[in-house]
């Protein structure tokens, strides 16, 4: 297979368009982050970076605080327009009908309408050029009781994710597989009976 030898760029994808809530319950705020993921176990630590110049960037420099919700399918409207709108212009929760609710354990608001939140304490603001990453641990997670069945196990497939892929959004299709699928052991077959005599 062929391929062309393009200059640096930002084209790891699909990635979540995840909506950050930042501020508080009373003064709340949106911005939509795809530059952002999973960076360690124990603890569970995350990041976001953000352009200095984002109006959310000092709210959550000033607070140290933020929530990173999972976006839906029905949420992707909203989360377009809180990435290309500013905070500093209009209450963007407001203008996407969305609801700010309390976090347990950090002062900026959940989205009642998201059906997974992290609840994120930032350690560490890395400079990095363009923007810069508020490395965080993850303090508390709010999920959605109808995503958990009676075993308590999470079905995070009953949302209805959506991913982001170079300027396009998507909501997640079928199952491949399950994590470990390709290496874990087949049941062994069983044995016809032997005929009788």
């Amino acid at each position: 297979m062929a391929k062309l030898v393009w200059k640096p760029g930002a084209l790891l994808a699909p990635s979540p368009p995840a909506l950050v809530s930042c501020g508080t319950v009373e003064a709340p705020n949106l911005l939509t982050i795809a530059w952002t993921g999973i960076v360690n176990t124990r603890p569970a630590m995350t990041y976001i970076s953000v352009r200095p110049e984002r109006y959310s960037y000092g709210l959550i420099r000033e607070s140290g605080e933020f929530v990173i919700n999972l976006t839906t399918v029905g949420l992707v409207r909203a989360a377009d327009f809180c990435g290309v709108r500013s905070g500093r212009e209009l209450d963007k929760f407001a203008h996407c009908g969305l609801t700010p609710v309390p976090a347990s354990e950090v002062s900026a608001p959940l989205i009642e309408q998201s059906p997974l939140s992290l609840e994120c304490r930032v350690k560490q603001i890395l400079p990095l050029g363009s923007h810069e990453m508020f490395l965080s641990e993850i303090v508390a997670v709010d999920v959605d009781e109808q995503l958990v069945d009676r075993e308590g196990k999470l079905h995070l497939s009953r949302a209805g994710l959506a991913a982001y892929a170079h300027g396009e959004y998507f909501a997640l299709g079928e199952r491949l597989g399950t994590f470990g699928f390709s290496v874990r052991k087949k049941p062994p077959r069983k044995q016809a009976g032997r005929r009788a005599r």
